[in-house]
């Protein structure tokens, strides 16, 4: 069985293009946990790309793992 690297998906309208503060926590996307980055990056990059036209609107993999078990950060990047 594969190592389960959690990540979180999620994205809303941000208060400022410049910063990653969110206007309406209400209002929060929260798209979903995946078991590895490869399926958070594929549900992000779909989100992302249908909210293109949409200057304020940001979409973010977090790295869950990382939190949970900061022994699986990875230096590669992707993990």
């Amino acid at each position: 069985m594969a190592q389960q690297l959690l990540h979180l998906v999620l994205g809303g309208e941000l208060a400022d293009t410049q910063g990653v503060t969110f206007k309406d926590l209400s209002k929060l996307d929260i798209v979903g946990v995946y078991p590895n980055y490869a399926e958070a990056e594929k549900a992000w990059r779909a989100k992302a790309q249908a909210t293109v036209d949409d200057a304020h609107t940001r979409y973010f993999v977090v790295h869950l793992h990382r939190l949970l078990d900061p022994s699986t950060d990875s230096t590669s990047g992707r993990g």
